[in-house]
């Protein structure tokens, strides 16, 4: 065993944050021989852990007494706490190490406490992790290496280690940068870097730390660098990784993967080899398309043949939310991508469309909306917007699409109401609903038949909000499937196909 882990042998371990990831780490710390607390608010999420044999405490009692966190030997974080969080602040203050859910899994891992240590293969980006991520767990499954799907995507990494049948000896890992800002052990066999935009600036309180963050992908033996973007593509002096290689929507040069005619090709891995047919690629499109070449990247950092490649692309199935068709009501298709929680995951769904109407709306987590306003107008039949940040997106709209009607729903008070209807800047074009104490379910409903209203045949009716769910929903899949609900509402009162 590791240092680092032997000295947990008895120690008491403060586990921050009693969700999935925080659940997961009380048997490894327990197996370890440490004794673990969990704090949280939720009394219900704490009950959980209690079950699996923790201690607990509440979160605003350790807070209130810093002194208490001198009794640790480590603080082990869920990826929703910043490190500016009054606890891990006050931690840090205590000279208390902190790691993430993720760092302690590298450590049981590197240290065989569950096995022969795994090879990680680790996704990031803004957009397209999880399918990229599932892309490269159907490839490896094409190619008989067992393996599994783990991290943000929702098991566990902890629980993948643990898991001995069946054995997975390579790790599929999806990684947020809150994730990768707590692990900085991770020396995966083969990172990517996909895309990089604004998002979660709130969290880690501005670009460049959130680039950082990004960067620790890039630490093993392989890095890989999506070039076509604007900030990922210039990252390659800034890779740590042994040998870093590129991929991109056009021809590679060599050390790159990209397209050839209708083919997708490796020139990275090999001199040149044909891994899929472009017509193979779900979901298509050049995001798909990326996201494919990324995954291909990975397997191929590990030697998967080409032919694992061809079949395991052809074998994947876009998952829920994203871009997913939810029905045709009145000619009108209706797309649900749900998923699309920040601009830059919003331009994709946008460009990839004709006339759009555009439901949009949410919390904005500080990332910028002019920019994909503007790209968008000449697209915009209409837009629907609701949620915290609506008004920031009809001002934009004001100003670069002040022909595009828009309507604009608020589930606030009478005197935020009037509030929202004064802000400088908003056009005659919008018009607003007022839905008082609506919950999120209730306000998708009223949003898709204003979007119907807006819409005409052959359009496109867009879930792509552009912003986070938390406002209204519980989540992004709630908020997802409150879509195709009222999409199904309409089906009584339009023609079907």
């Amino acid at each position: 065993m590791s240092y680092e882990l032997d000295r947990l042998r008895g120690a008491r371990v403060l586990v921050a944050g009693a969700g999935i990831s925080g659940r997961a780490t009380i048997v490894p710390l327990t197996d370890l021989g440490a004794h673990v607390t969990v704090t949280d608010r939720n009394p219900e999420a704490l009950a959980h852990c209690a079950e699996l044999g923790a201690d607990t405490a509440d979160l605003d009692a350790l807070v209130a007494e810093p002194e208490a966190l001198r009794d640790f030997a480590l603080v082990v974080t869920s990826p929703g706490f910043p490190p500016t969080a009054p606890l891990l602040s006050r931690a840090a203050g205590a000279a208390v190490p902190i790691w993430g859910d993720i760092e302690l899994s590298w450590h049981i891992d590197q240290a065989e406490i569950y096995g022969p240590a795994r090879r990680w293969l680790v996704v990031t980006g803004t957009n397209g992790k999880t399918t990229t991520t599932m892309m490269l767990d159907a490839i490896l499954e094409a190619a008989a290496v067992p393996g599994v799907a783990c991290g943000n995507i929702g098991l566990p990494v902890l629980d993948a280690l643990r898991r001995a049948d069946p054995r997975a000896d390579v790790l599929a890992v999806e990684l947020s940068s809150f994730q990768l800002h707590w692990a900085p052990s991770v020396r995966p066999a083969a990172g990517v870097v996909l895309n990089i935009a604004e998002d979660h600036l709130d969290w880690h309180g501005g670009m460049e730390n959130y680039i950082d963050a990004k960067l620790g992908a890039l630490t093993g033996a392989v890095g890989v660098l999506g070039l076509d973007d604007p900030i990922a593509g210039t990252l390659r002096d800034r890779s740590r990784a042994v040998f870093t290689v590129g991929f991109t929507l056009g021809y590679p040069d060599a050390g790159q993967l990209g397209i050839s005619g209708d083919v997708l090709v490796d020139r990275a891995f090999a001199d040149s080899a044909v891994l899929a047919a472009v017509s193979d690629v779900t979901p298509p499109g050049p995001a798909g398309l990326a996201d494919a070449l990324a995954a291909a990247a990975l397997a191929r950092a590990i030697d998967v043949p080409a032919s694992a490649v061809h079949d395991g692309l052809r074998r994947h199935q876009v998952g829920p939310h994203r871009a997913a068709p939810v029905g045709v009501v009145g000619d009108v298709e209706y797309i649900d991508d749900s998923k699309a929680t920040n601009p830059h995951a919003a331009r994709t769904s946008l460009l990839a469309r004709d006339r759009v109407v555009w439901i949009a709306g949410g919390l904005l987590k500080g990332a910028r909306i002019e920019e994909l306003v503007a790209e968008v107008a000449p697209r915009l039949a209409g837009v629907v917007l609701l949620g915290q940040d609506a008004a920031q997106i009809a001002e934009a709209l004001a100003r670069h699409a002040p022909q595009v009607p828009v309507v604009l729903l608020d589930t606030r008070d009478d005197e935020t109401m009037t509030s929202v209807q004064g802000i400088s800047g908003l056009g005659a074009a919008v018009r607003h609903v007022q839905i008082p104490g609506a919950d999120g379910p209730t306000a998708m409903r009223v949003a898709v038949r204003e979007a119907a209203d807006l819409a005409s045949a052959g359009q496109t009716v867009l879930l792509a909000p552009a912003a986070a769910s938390l406002d209204m929903f519980a989540d992004y899949a709630q908020r997802g499937r409150s879509f195709a609900a009222a999409v199904e509402e309409l089906r009584g009162g339009g023609t079907q196909r």
